[in-house]
């Protein structure tokens, strides 16, 4: 199958609200021939995220706005604008705003496809919005 180059202005595609969460995918299975999903990841202050989950699908991070925490394992780290974090298919994950400003990363997914899983994530988070996460020093506001 023969791709075709993806030109996009800012803030255009497939935007995916999840109340303090929103993620808008530029480029999957469709545009990649399944080999990797990009997406971007916002989210408000002190928003926490899907919760510690692990997927067959390697994630890639790269903090682009604010600090955003990452659980990695068992340990929770602040990563500030220029981070970057590998998370290997399989490892438990989570990631979170515990800051005052919003926060976004830049994702890579691969292999791809895994905006199909869009449409249930999104019906999850209404059923279970996201809360509060905690402030740097442990504390819910």
């Amino acid at each position: 199958m023969t791709r075709s180059p993806i030109v996009l202005p800012p803030g255009a595609g497939r935007r995916y609200d999840m109340g303090g969460i929103a993620a808008t995918f530029v480029a999957d299975g469709a545009e990649t021939n399944g080999a990797y999903s990009i997406s971007t990841w916002r989210l408000d202050p002190h928003t926490t995220g899907p919760g510690a989950h692990h997927h067959p699908e390697d994630d890639v991070f790269l903090v682009t706005e604010g600090t955003m925490s990452f659980l990695i394992d068992d340990r929770w780290d602040d990563a500030p604008v220029g981070t970057f974090v590998l998370v290997p298919g399989g490892t438990t994950h989570d990631f979170e705003n515990r800051s005052d400003a919003p926060a976004a990363v830049f994702t890579i997914a691969t292999p791809g496809n895994f905006e199909r899983s869009m449409p249930a994530i999104v019906d999850w988070f209404r059923d279970h919005p996201p809360g509060a996460a905690p402030q740097p020093d442990g504390t819910n506001l």
